[in-house]
């Protein structure tokens, strides 16, 4: 028998005929200007990888740099112009086949996380914290990740001057994957999106300098957990697609409010399912909290926080928190507006446990950076509380706080770079007493950051939680008010016994010193500095524009 005859049998018994002559392929239709931002990442990313592999060992940390911050800098210009050609109001809609939304939350998603993601990567090209190796400025990763901790290679590599470049394609990959992460208007996008924003991130968890074992006992916690999330969302992508036999957002809403016209056959048993919808949309819902860092689902971030590379562990808390609860808000908002009661206890339950966990947690901590791991966890809880609030305000004030708390969190990693002793840095809390004295600007600085986490007025954090609480209020969220506000009080205990810590402390003999860093971290803590006083005195322009932006294309 031919092969022909083979697969004319094989197309027929499977129910598909061959399209007849006259008939034409139908090309897809993207809208590539309206993907400028993703694709310009994206482009510059493969770049970068190319640059690895052609450019000479020694041009290649100057060619990477430059390369990211104009494709950061490209990405949110191309935002903005979208924003500015009417996108995220009037012309917002579904592109890319109805993957991607282009909508007000969407563009303003993107332009916090490719803003913050820039501020974070003048971090990871900072070279004159650590002294001098062998004549040659080092940063904050390993000469070279492939060889094993205190290895001949791994020496080698040091004398030799080698650095681990390649940490600068691996976040624009990321990015790129938190850029179309709050976008996606279909699961099996969404599904993609966290893939490709999570790996990068699991390799940059591994490659410091120092403490190369903690290191890499941490990433690899973050990937044996984060597959574990990865697998709750995939099945639960698998149960919505039986219950709506769609993975399309608008699809899957249409037949969970029952305003849908017509049924697949095939899927008639399924379809309208109420098991297959609360248990799938439960799973997603996992899948999304573990990535917010929500109780029950925190257990990585502390272990993770600690022992990533400081950079990345500012990178991580500031740019992943606001994709996630970006993917969050449009899975609720437009996927499930017809569970919202159904869904009120569970996330109700979630972010009580949340918020007093991470602060209540957080006053036994003895490491500074494990300390803003348990911060970042209670502030989560703060936004769920502006989730749970189901109304435009709501959506609003959670985009405001993303804003506010993201250049906090990346400027206060960025102080903790710069107190170091012998080992690197000096992340116990004991070794920064007394630091007000040593050096009283960064002490200072570092004290506007923690009470910009404790929600003092007259700081960005007090107009963001402002904001989510009156939402949540408005919203019927009254006793979820009540809790956040004494979770607030247990936290500003243990950021207040650090500012005491730094300033009424006798500095020890033994003590750490603070690095002058170059002018890249310096800018990384201005701007921060500046965002969180600017918000704090006068944040009503920001708040109309997350108002502005609050309204997602169904």
């Amino acid at each position: 028998m031919s092969a022909t005859a083979v697969h004319s049998l094989w197309t027929t018994a499977g129910g598909v005929t061959s399209a007849a002559p006259d008939e034409k392929f139908t090309a897809p239709v993207i809208e590539y200007t309206q993907l400028t931002p993703v694709l310009i990442v994206i482009g510059v990313a493969v770049i970068g990888v190319l640059v690895e592999a052609f450019v000479p060992r020694r041009a290649r940390y100057h060619t990477q740099v430059f390369l990211t911050v104009v494709a950061l800098v490209a990405a949110f210009a191309a935002v903005v112009g979208l924003a500015a050609g009417g996108y995220g109001t009037t012309k917002a809609h579904i592109a890319a086949m109805g993957a991607i939304a282009v909508d007000g939350p969407a563009l303003f998603l993107q332009g916090v996380i490719l803003l913050t993601s820039l501020v974070a990567v003048f971090t990871f090209a900072e070279r004159r914290l650590d002294p001098e190796s062998h004549g040659n400025r080092v940063d904050s990763f390993a000469a070279q990740a492939a060889s094993v901790p205190g290895s001949d290679s791994e020496k080698a590599a040091v004398r030799a001057g080698f650095t681990t470049t390649e940490v600068f394609p691996l976040v624009l990959f990321s990015v790129a994957g938190m850029l179309v992460f709050p976008a996606a208007n279909d699961l099996l996008t969404l599904f993609v999106a966290l893939e490709v924003f999570s790996l990068p991130l699991y390799l940059l968890c591994a490659v410091a300098r120092r403490k190369r074992l903690m290191s890499q006992e941490s990433a690899v916690k973050y990937f044996l957990l984060g597959a574990f999330s990865s697998a709750f969302l995939l099945f639960g992508i698998a149960l919505l697609y039986g219950y709506a036999g769609s993975v399309s957002y608008a699809q899957i809403a249409t037949v969970v409010d029952g305003s849908i016209q017509k049924i697949d056959p095939a899927l008639a048993d399924t379809m309208g399912n109420d098991a297959l919808l609360l248990i799938g949309g439960a799973m997603i819902l996992t899948g999304l909290l573990f990535k917010v860092g929500a109780v029950p689902f925190h257990m990585w971030t502390p272990d993770v926080y600690q022992g990533a590379p400081t950079p990345v562990t500012g990178f991580m808390a500031a740019a992943t928190k606001v994709a996630a609860f970006g993917a969050l808000l449009r899975l609720l908002y437009v996927v499930l507006p017809g569970l919202t009661w159904d869904l009120r206890p569970v996330m109700w339950g979630v972010a009580i446990v949340t918020m007093v966990g991470g602060a209540v947690v957080a006053i036994t901590q003895t490491d500074i950076k494990r300390l803003l791991a348990y911060s970042s966890i209670a502030h989560a809880g703060f936004i769920l509380a502006g989730v749970i609030a189901a109304t435009p305000e709501g959506i609003s004030s959670v985009l405001f706080y993303l804003g506010t708390y993201s250049f906090v969190t990346v400027g206060a990693f960025a102080v903790v770079t710069l107190v170091r002793d012998a080992g690197g840095e000096a992340t116990h809390l004991s070794k920064w007493a007394g630091l007000g004295r040593r050096s009283p600007l960064v002490a200072a600085v570092f004290a506007v950051f923690l009470l910009a986490f404790a929600g003092i007025p007259l700081t960005s954090g007090f107009s963001g939680k402002f904001a989510v609480f009156k939402a949540a209020a408005d919203g019927g969220a009254g006793g979820l008010v009540v809790v956040g506000v004494i979770s607030s009080a247990i936290a500003a205990f243990f950021y207040i016994r650090v500012i005491v810590l730094m300033f009424f402390s006798e500095p020890r003999a033994d003590g750490p010193t603070v690095a002058v860093p170059s002018p890249l971290t310096m800018t990384t803590i201005a701007i921060g500095v500046a965002v969180t006083v600017v918000l704090g005195v006068a944040p009503q322009y920001f708040l109309d524009l997350a108002g502005q932006a609050g309204t997602f294309v169904r």
